[in-house]
């Protein structure tokens, strides 16, 4: 009988000790998660801003080009 008790309560201990670290492996994926949104918006901004960098360097460039060849106001 002791045996039996021995074992429920060795049972027991492994059953509360799987929980916990079910409970704390949920709390960590559930971080780890809201971390990855997080950084996949400031991704997707920072993606964006480069675009319209590229565009506005561009814009630039073409411009200089086109300034380069007209002949100043004084001729």
């Amino acid at each position: 009988m002791v045996t039996r008790m021995s074992d429920a309560n060795a049972l027991n201990e492994r059953i509360d000790a799987l929980e916990m670290r079910l409970t704390f492996q949920d709390e960590t994926i559930e971080t780890l998660n809201q971390t990855m949104t997080e950084q996949w918006k400031q991704i997707d901004a920072l993606t964006r801003q480069l675009a319209e960098l590229k565009d506005r360097l561009q814009d630039a460039e073409s411009n200089a080009g086109s300034a380069i060849n007209e002949r100043p106001p004084h001729y």
